[in-house]
């Protein structure tokens, strides 16, 4: 395994040795991290490739740009789940330190990627409510199918570039810097940016999300003072509101599940972290997981479009079960069955 010099300022415990992050010491906390990974894991990706599968199987979803943020959101949380779920207890459970430093790097460059591509989404996704709210008479013309994949292109290589810096040289042992409390081999700088990323992108999304449902409530206001106007214009308000609320329900959930996370990542720059405060990361760092399950729920729940194909997927699949418990073979299995009966 690739090695560097500890800095002067590290503990004796080196930063650049995986051993020293390993903070699980019972089979219990190991069992318990296996449990919530697996779970919320698993849960994650087949929710979030149905919500997939229900914008691109759909010739209305997948058209408009808002569904086209909503999948990336997914597609991003599917990639976080499968890289951190692996990465994460193939260290922490198993605690497997044979690969090199690159291949360290590489697997939290991916998680990285999938994270920021998630929050990105979600800008994204609020900045297209905010047009389709504030300017509803140009929002065609100003958010097109085509712009909304070039986006959508430039935030994926984006954050894939920013993610892959440790690897590509911006880490402790190349640098022979002050490395990370919480990650082997990760400068403490790049921590340092790369949280300032993530608060201002959850800045933004703040801001956007405010203006957005300021407007969502001037026009709850106008439909009750206008109640029998029963025509487009209030009908698309309606979708309005409710998408910005659901959005909002969606940004309230990423800011429970990543706080703790942050906030310990920020105090690991200004202090030394315990082992006990590593341990509470580890443990936190699942809740990660646990954004990326509840964010498809939402959409069911909440989404009009995704909620009816969904219920059309159910209906077709009651319908296949259905013709196949009908079908020739199946009475003349029966009708032998109750015969040998």
């Amino acid at each position: 395994m690739d090695t560097c010099r500890i800095p002067a300022n590290a503990s004796k415990c080196s930063r650049n040795t995986m051993e020293c992050f390993m903070v699980l010491s019972t089979q219990a906390q190991k069992i318990s991290i296996g449990i919530l990974c697996g779970l919320f894991g698993t849960m994650c990706i087949f929710e979030n490739s149905l919500v997939l599968y229900l914008i691109f199987s759909s010739p209305g979803t997948r058209k408009k740009p808002s569904y086209l943020f909503i999948g990336s959101l997914a597609l991003a949380d599917i990639l976080a789940s499968i890289i951190f779920v692996c990465s994460f207890l193939n260290f922490h459970v198993f605690n497997e330190a044979g690969f090199s430093k690159e291949v360290f790097l590489l697997q939290l460059g991916g998680v990285n990627t999938s994270f920021s591509a998630s929050l990105s989404s979600l800008l994204l996704t609020a900045l297209d409510r905010w047009i389709s709210i504030s300017r509803p008479s140009e929002y065609k013309l100003l958010m097109t199918k085509k712009r909304a994949w070039t986006a959508l292109a430039v935030l994926w290589v984006t954050c894939a570039t920013i993610a892959c810096l440790p690897l590509l040289g911006w880490n402790c042992c190349v640098l022979d810097s002050a490395c990370s409390e919480l990650f082997p081999f990760v400068d403490d700088n790049y921590q340092s940016g790369w949280i300032c990323l993530i608060v201002v992108l959850l800045g933004c999304i703040v801001c956007a999300y405010a203006h957005v449902l300021w407007r969502a409530r001037q026009h709850v206001a106008y439909m009750e003072q206008h109640q029998a106007q029963a025509g487009k214009q209030n009908a698309r308000m309606r979708m309005d509101v409710m998408l910005a609320r659901t959005l909002a329900m969606v940004l309230a959930v990423l800011m429970l599940c990543w706080s703790p996370v942050l906030v310990l990542m920020i105090y690991s720059v200004f202090a030394r972290l315990s082992d006990r405060l590593r341990k509470v990361f580890a443990f936190c760092s699942t809740l990660c997981l646990l954004n990326s399950m509840v964010n498809p729920i939402i959409y069911a729940l909440r989404s009009k479009e995704l909620f009816s194909s969904l219920r059309r997927v159910f209906s077709h699949f009651r319908r296949q079960l259905k013709a196949a418990e009908e079908s020739p073979e199946a009475e003349s299995t029966h009708k032998s069955s109750v015969i040998e009966t």
